[in-house]
């Protein structure tokens, strides 16, 4: 297909279609080892636009890809098709019937965003995935998703009551709950809806039909089960015999890939919230077969839910930034443990519960340790777990944990010896697995660790789950169990369900979508499950050179090819965190880390042939343009995917084939200009407030008119020093305060408090001044922040080996030294010794107040009340707590964090004209409003320049770093 047709339909539709390479590039994989290049992606804003792009799809013989949040680990979102993302303008929470308990809602809902919606309401949706910050409740349906609470209520088929579609002929059908009479009547109509319910009673009134199907589906009581079309839960109505008395096409639909229908509205089934109070008793084991054994006996007992992380899990958790911390109840070295939570209503209830729970265990006698675990301790156990999907990309090389027989399912009797077996296949493989996930509902999340591309490898894929396809089979368990057919698994079909039933799903797929226009290659007429890889097999890699050390992932391209498609990237800002703040104000795949990664990943494996420098590519550049280098990609992605430092790499790179312009310059070299401003000040500052002359100065430099430009000043800070240097005779420690380019020129109120502050703390302050390097990072002039990093180096090590710790003010130019740097200089040893040895104010003062070396008696006991937003490179590679803790050192401050992401300025970005709306709304998410909620008299704490620049033109409120706020504490 040539692009003008796609044009054409650009113009019919409302909405968008994009066939660009980077759109076609960010589209072309989603969670799963699949990679196919689609035509384009199409962003419809209505129903009307959903019927045209069928309508064009059936014109054009083309197939049409559904797609949400894009996390499917089969394949699901992979085709050459047309991708039809309806993430982005089918979004709305329709209607509320508490009454019923049932939500409707379009397709591009937020699982978590729907149940913080209805919580008020004292409802919830119970399937809860891995993905729930970010899955949709159209791709939950799609793949019938169920996740850890489903062995307490059920998988997402359970829960849909009706779906609003639009069929392959273009018309719409509703399809819910109806009568055995009601489905008679369907029957007589003379509609292509008609000719749906006519064809599945041809199918299932047939006797012979039946008997197949429940002779050779999975065993009903595995209550997991995605293999192939839900044929089997259609005979349960009593249009066939069965004892349900209603017939709902949904129950169908759910699970079917988009393979069926084109789904626009969805209405579920709700639950009353779990009752407050839970425990969760986490069980640990020597051995996974002790772990297994556990699971019958406990399952007697009326568990929240029951999951499993193995030792291979486990160990990925130990090197998370992120996750670290969660691992707080892990005793020892366990090599499997078992998640049992329970709930009650009264603290009795639970303590009974409890106890019952803890004899089960006790009469095992497996498990060596079994802490309980309470309140706010349980949801970072969950979230330890739920990492360990996206955890296991953090395995360094080609070797990766692949998911092709990751969802089996079996009934719970039949486990032990299932995994035994299973055991035995991958032993002669000579494979050893990584077994995690639902144990409570008879599904582990197995999976080889392989090498796909190489062709040994590839070969290993297909033996291995042909090999545990076919012991599925044997325990009539399901192939997949929660994660869909997809690419991986639909090939595997006939062998799991018999040859005669898959002929009646393919005769089913028929009536829907004659033409096959919907997600062609899944469920029926599979694509192989061996090609289409992410990468070229038996490959010769490209050899890229960097001028940072990317060593740590065997290269960059290694770097970016850790994303695995998880998509956490792609949560919002109503969930916790940071990552990717220029998604949540564009909603674009384009802004995520993963479509940054992809991106990097496509261009620097399949470069423009005429491009001498493989990073010479206007995809990437656009890939990264939104980027603000805020790092929170560095701990909150679970494969810890560096976008900061890929962007920076790539600037370098890419501007040394193109040339650096006059504006990067100017904010590359800032401080050498404010160095000169400075020795002038008053008239620089007088030409910065001039509408005319600082107006034409922002024209002239790219800066957004609206900003306020910074102050320069010049201060003598070792005459200051010397002023309150001898002061206090009763020094507690020496400590180097790093007077950094922004303390120096721009921010030189706060250095001054800072000195005075630690001074009179009774710490003998000696100042060093460097410039960090930050600008010319942040705009990719790699060889000066690198000459910088070298000639800086040296006097840091000094410091180092006397033991003199190096405090800094602003957290970009501090932080430097224990991120960065070491990818600039040559000896690790020493480059890590300078990151220990290299503090944020607050981290230092926050170890001394736990040492006992501070308290409250130096401050004032006024009440205040202070609201702190803390910078994004702190989140990211230190934490908020030492803020919050020196902060609540007076002993009346009240003290707050707000629950921001980034706050939108980012050093430069935010100044840049084309980037000024972007950057805005980035702050206006929850930054301005959480400062605009405070009352007059709260004070705003920001230890970030820029933090304080763009609160100050977000809100008009001045912002304090935290030194200045406490030594105004001071008495």
């Amino acid at each position: 297909m040539d692009n003008n047709s796609l044009s054409k339909l650009q113009q019919e539709i409302e909405g968008d279609v994009r066939f660009d390479n980077l759109t076609k590039t960010i589209y072309a994989t989603d969670a799963s080892v699949y990679r196919k290049i689609p035509l384009g992606a199409a962003f419809p804003k209505s129903v009307d636009d959903i019927k045209k792009i069928i309508r064009f799809a059936n014109d054009e013989n083309i197939g049409l890809i559904p797609r949400t949040a894009g996390t499917s680990l089969a394949g699901q979102c992979v085709g050459d098709g047309l991708v039809v993302d309806v993430s982005k303008h089918f979004t709305e929470i329709l209607s509320l019937d508490q009454e019923k308990k049932q939500v409707t809602v379009q397709p591009g809902v937020i699982r978590d965003e729907l149940n913080q919606y209805l919580k008020p309401f004292g409802l919830f949706f119970g399937p809860n995935t891995s993905t729930s910050n970010r899955c949709m409740i159209g791709g939950m349906v799609g793949n019938n998703s169920s996740g850890t609470t489903s062995i307490q209520y059920g998988v997402t088929r359970d829960k849909v009551i009706s779906m609003k579609t639009i069929l392959s002929d273009g018309s719409e059908a509703e399809f819910g709950r109806i009568t055995a009479a009601e489905f008679k009547q369907k029957q007589q109509e003379n509609t292509f809806e008609a000719s749906l319910y006519k064809g599945i009673f041809k199918e299932l009134d047939n006797k012979d039909i039946a008997s197949e199907i429940i002779e050779n589906f999975p065993k009903p009581e595995i209550h997991r089960r995605n293999t192939g079309y839900a044929v089997d839960e259609l005979l349960k109505s009593d249009v066939f015999g069965g004892d349900l008395p209603y017939f709902n096409m949904s129950e169908l639909l759910c699970g079917s890939e988009g393979t069926l229908a084109f789904t626009t509205e969805i209405t579920v089934q709700l639950n009353d919230l779990p009752p407050a109070l839970s425990a969760m008793v986490v069980t640990h084991y020597t051995s996974l077969e002790d772990c297994l054994m556990d699971v019958v006996p406990v399952m007697e007992h009326p568990l929240q839910l029951c999951e499993m992380m193995d030792k291979v899990i486990l160990d990925c958790t130990k090197n998370n930034r992120a996750q670290l911390a969660n691992r707080f109840f892990v005793e020892g070295d366990p090599a499997a443990l078992l998640m049992l939570q329970v709930s009650a209503h009264t603290e009795a209830e639970l303590n009974e519960a409890i106890a019952s729970l803890q004899k089960t265990i006790a009469q095992s006698g497996l498990s060596y340790s079994n802490p309980v675990l309470y309140g706010d301790q349980i949801p970072k156990a969950i979230e330890l777990r739920k990492a360990g999907l996206g955890l296991l990309g953090n395995i360094v090389g080609d070797m990766k944990a692949v998911a092709c027989i990751e969802d089996t399912a079996v009934a719970l009797p039949d486990l032990k010896d299932f995994i035994a077996e299973f055991s035995v296949i991958m032993k002669g493989y000579g494979q050893s697995a990584v077994y995690y996930a639902h144990a409570g509902a008879g599904e582990l999340h197995l999976r080889p660790i392989l090498n796909l591309k190489k062709s040994t490898d590839v070969g290993l894929f297909r033996d291995i789950t042909t090999d545990v396809a076919k012991l599925t089979k044997k325990y009539k368990g399901s192939f997949s169990g929660e994660h869909g057919d997809g690419i991986v698994r639909a090939e595997f079909i006939p062998i799991m369900i018999g040859e005669k039933n898959y002929e009646l799903l393919r005769r089913i797929k028929s009536y829907f979508d004659p033409k096959g226009i919907f997600n062609p290659g899944k469920i029926v007429d599979a694509y192989p499950m061996d090609k289409s890889f992410r990468y070229e097999v038996d490959r010769i890699e490209p050899e890229i050179k960097t001028l940072l050390d990317f060593s740590d992932s065997e290269g960059i391209l290694k770097a970016a090819e850790k994303c695995n498609g998880s998509g956490d990237c792609r949560k919002t800002h109503h969930m916790n965190g940071g990552m990717c703040p220029s998604y949540h104000a564009t909603k674009n795949e384009k802004d995520t880390t993963r479509g940054r990664a992809n991106t990097l990943r496509e261009f620097l494996t399949n470069p423009d042939s005429a491009a001498k420098n493989s990073f010479d590519s206007p995809e990437i550049k656009e890939a990264f343009d939104l980027c603000l280098s805020c790092k929170a990609c560095a701990s909150e992605c679970p494969s810890n995917v560096d976008v900061a430092t890929l962007k920076a790499e790539f600037l370098y790179q890419y501007q040394e084939a193109n040339g650096y312009s006059l504006r990067g310059k100017l904010f590359a070299y800032n401080t050498k200009l404010n160095g000169l401003g400075s020795k002038v000040s008053g008239l620089t500052n007088t030409i910065y407030d001039s509408k005319f002359l600082g107006g034409l100065l922002k024209k002239t430099s790219g800066v957004a008119k609206e900003r306020t430009l910074p102050k320069v000043y010049s201060f003598n800070f070792d005459k200051y020093l010397q002023k309150f240097g001898n002061q206090n005779s009763k020094s507690k420690q020496k400590v180097i305060l790093f007077i950094d380019e922004f303390t120096k020129y721009l921010d030189i109120e706060v250095g001054k408090d800072a000195i005075e502050l630690l001074t009179k703390l009774g710490y003998d302050v000696n100042l060093y001044y460097a410039e960090s390097g930050r600008t010319f990072l942040s705009k990719g002039f790699l060889k000066q922040a690198q000459k910088l990093a070298v000639k800086n180096t040296q006097e840091l090590k000094k410091f180092a080996d006397a033991g003199l710790p190096v405090l800094g003010l602003e957290p970009s130019a501090i932080l430097s030294f224990r991120d960065e740097y070491k990818r600039m200089t040559s000896n690790k040893e020493i480059a890590q010794k300078i990151a220990d040895n290299s503090f944020l104010i607050e981290e230092f003062l926050a170890k001394e107040i736990a040492d006992g070396n501070l308290n409250s008696s130096d401050f004032t006991e006024e009440t205040r009340d202070i609201k702190i937003h803390n910078h994004c490179h702190q989140k990211a590679l230190s934490n908020q707590k030492v803020t919050f803790d020196v902060l609540n050192l007076p002993t009346n401050y009240k003290v707050t964090i707000i629950a921001s992401g980034c706050c939108g300025m980012a050093g430069s970005f935010g100044y840049e004209e084309e980037h000024y709306e972007t950057s805005m709304k980035i702050g206006g998410l929850k930054l301005f409003p959480a400062v605009n909620k405070s009352t007059p008299e709260t004070i705003i704490a920001a230890n970030g320049t820029s933090c304080r620049h763009q609160i100050f033109d977000g809100t008009k409120r001045i912002a304090q770093h935290p030194v200045s706020i406490l030594k105004e504490a001071l008495v």
